[in-house]
């Protein structure tokens, strides 16, 4: 068998099916016809021109709306904020889409190509090949003599970006030290506001707390809120109280005023990544949170006794009204919930303080 015949059978085994060849090319009629190319021109500009300004609107109506404003389309009620949003920047979206579609098939070059599959790994002469090819692409692409579409496609890709940008503010204000003071840093908790049970929502009466006794417990106040303010508020306020013999436990002389009979209250958030704590342990007066386990004596000030928390449980100043009702004396002193880089941790209770 000769060498030739071999080849033969060799390439008729890895290429069972003939090479049909590349199809007779058709001549584009944006090619064929220069006032259609320009017209297709003219739409692929105009599409990206319309993008910067469905960029400036997205942001307009982002300040603009109010938040809880509606719209009504075809019988149906819709949120203004998302629809029109969602609208602007869908829209900037698509049409940065369809200009590089009908600009790739009717203004680029209409050229057809065949070559063989060749191995991942580039040589050196592909590389030159790769950018002969490049700098061909780059003179099909027809940005030399229609130049407007690549400043309107740059103009376009950059603006589209702002919308995005803009949607970073709906991660929560800045956390200034006055933002801090309004938000986080502060609850409903005031002179005079009575704890009431979580569930029931009755007031709480001093002498009817038992020694070793834990009740969840809000602020009374805490019902005039509603919707996600009350979510909010709710979150922050959550106390649990708890009644003890206060010869059993450490009450510093700067706190002698925050507790009543042995009956103190504390903040039901965990100080570690703020987990609600309930898991009460009445003999050793301490309190577990259920996700990290870290436990505060509530019998020496909320001090942390075990686990990766790293600040005493924040403890509400109480006192009773006229009637014998607990009430709170003022706010938490300091910022109740997780910590975070901002805040300041010196007036936090630690071991030793008076």
């Amino acid at each position: 068998m000769s060498i030739e015949t071999s080849k033969e059978g060799a390439d008729l085994e890895r290429f069972p099916v003939p090479d049909p060849g590349i199809e007779e090319h058709v001549e584009r009629w944006t090619d064929a016809d220069k006032a259609a190319g320009d017209r297709v021109y003219r739409q692929v500009v105009l599409m990206l021109g319309a993008v910067p300004v469905l960029a400036i609107a997205f942001v307009v109506l982002y300040f603009t709306i109010p938040r809880n404003s509606s719209v009504t389309i075809l019988g149906l009620h819709w949120d203004a904020t998302t629809f029109l949003l969602g609208l602007t920047g869908g829209l900037a979206t698509l049409l940065i889409g369809l200009a590089c579609i009908h600009w790739a098939k009717t203004i680029m070059g209409d050229e057809e190509v065949a070559e063989d599959r060749h191995a991942a790994a580039s040589s050196a002469a592909d590389r030159e090949v790769f950018a002969a090819e490049f700098a061909k692409g780059a003179e099909q692409s027809a940005l030399g003599r229609r130049k407007l579409i690549g400043g309107a496609l740059g103009g376009a890709l950059g603006l589209i970006a702002v919308p995005a940008v803009v949607l970073f503010a709906d991660m929560g204000p800045w956390p200034t030290a006055e933002t801090r003071k309004r938000t986080i840093e502060r609850t409903i908790w005031a002179e005079g506001v009575p704890l009431v049970n979580d569930v029931t929502k009755q007031p709480l009466k001093a002498s009817d707390l038992e020694i070793g006794q834990l009740v969840n417990a809000q602020p009374g106040t805490l019902w005039d809120h509603h919707g996600a303010d009350f979510q909010i508020e709710k979150a922050k306020a959550a106390i649990i109280i708890v009644r003890m013999d206060p010869s059993r436990i450490k009450i510093p002389e700067s706190r002698k005023d925050w507790q009543v009979g042995g009956i103190l209250c504390y903040s039901k958030i965990c100080t570690h990544v703020g987990c609600p704590i309930s898991l009460w342990e009445q003999q050793t007066h301490h309190l577990l949170c259920p996700c990290h386990q870290s436990t505060f004596d509530l019998g020496n000030s909320g001090l942390v006794v075990f686990g990766p928390a790293a600040r005493a449980l924040p403890q509400l100043p109480i006192t009773v009204d006229a009637n014998g009702y607990l009430i709170a004396r003022s706010d938490f002193t300091v910022p109740v919930g997780p910590s975070y880089f901002e805040r300041d941790s010196t007036r936090d209770f630690k071991e030793g303080d008076r």
